[in-house]
């Protein structure tokens, strides 16, 4: 059974770095595209990056193309999104989803979600 753990949120400076992880608890990861998304208070959830399963061409939004990288380790059923030069904007809570279909930017095409983790950058 797939289960979705985030890790890596906290507080960082404006201009700083945070390394989200995305872990399936449940076993193999390596059918799945994943999908980072992130929610602000009082804003709707919003696609942040997307990796297929391959881990091949990547997708970004434009808010954050330039800045996050999503990455994959299929052997350690692992996704990874790195943030750097981080801006207050980005303050949000960010969701890992998983779909076995190739992973696109609306929360509608995953059905895995994981629990959120926290990322503030104060300014």
């Amino acid at each position: 059974q797939v289960q979705l753990v985030e890790s890596g949120g906290g507080l960082v400076q404006a201009g700083g770095s945070l390394r989200l992880s995305c872990a399936n608890s449940g076993g193999s990861f390596r059918s799945f595209g994943v999908g980072w998304f992130r929610q602000a208070p009082g804003k709707e959830r919003e696609f942040v990056a997307a990796i297929p399963s391959s881990g091949s061409m990547p997708n970004y939004s434009d808010s954050v193309k330039g800045r996050f990288t999503i990455s994959r380790n299929n052997a350690k059923n692992t996704v990874f999104l790195q943030m750097n030069s981080l801006k207050a904007e980005d303050t949000a809570v960010y969701y890992c989803a998983a779909t076995l279909r190739f992973p696109g930017t609306s929360v509608h095409q995953y059905s895995l979600w994981g629990q959120g983790t926290q990322v503030t950058v104060s300014s």
